[in-house]
């Protein structure tokens, strides 16, 4: 009997330490020293949230910087990857339409950054790398009617949205595409409204 007591004070105390006081600690530390992370990473604009920096967006309009393709259609719900593999035949047809739909949208481009063909692990990266937002810049610049002045700050302010490795060493230097998007909303670079 002594051991089953002892038994059940601990899982009780443990439940109560683990469960109830050690959330609260970290919830409330978090809330403390980083507390935009801690709600969700959200970006405002004008006043109101539009978006998490750590979910990517669906942006089809040839007037913004598109992201990496999503297997998931940029539904958070269910993320995660397609799971095709390099051999599968979805994965081919998939990639092969969708060079095709970059070429055709960005003709004087080049060769198409591969993370503009791949959808990520996740389905939501909201980053591309910085070889794929200036891939995409003539593109912009054609649909937003820019002369070169204008071009020069768009170009401009895409190297100023350039994200370092984390802690300076880790992955590469990338674009955060909503941050960008909603920047080339509030810039005034001119050309044809929308």
């Amino acid at each position: 009997m002594r051991t089953i007591g002892k038994a059940t004070c601990l899982i009780v105390l443990m439940t109560i330490l683990t469960g109830i006081v050690y959330p609260l600690l970290i919830t409330g530390l978090a809330q403390m020293f980083f507390s935009d992370k801690a709600n969700g990473s959200l970006i405002l604009f004008r006043g109101r949230i539009v978006g998490s920096a750590l979910i990517g967006q669906k942006f089809v309009s040839e007037r913004y910087f598109w992201p990496r393709p999503s297997a998931i259609d940029y539904n958070p719900l269910p993320s995660g990857g397609s799971n095709l593999g390099p051999t599968s035949t979805d994965l081919f047809a998939k990639v092969s339409e969708r060079r095709k739909s970059m070429e055709g949208a960005n003709p004087e481009s080049g060769t198409v950054p591969s993370d503009l063909l791949f959808a990520s692990g996740s389905g939501l990266d909201p980053h591309i790398t910085l070889e794929a937002a200036r891939y995409q810049i003539e593109r912009v610049i054609r649909a937003r009617g820019l002369d070169i002045e204008q071009k020069n700050r768009l170009i401009a302010l895409v190297e100023k949205h350039i994200e370092p490795p984390v802690l300076g060493i880790l992955g590469q230097p990338r674009v955060n595409v909503l941050r960008l998007n909603l920047a080339l909303d509030s810039v005034a670079l001119g050309g044809v409204n929308r």
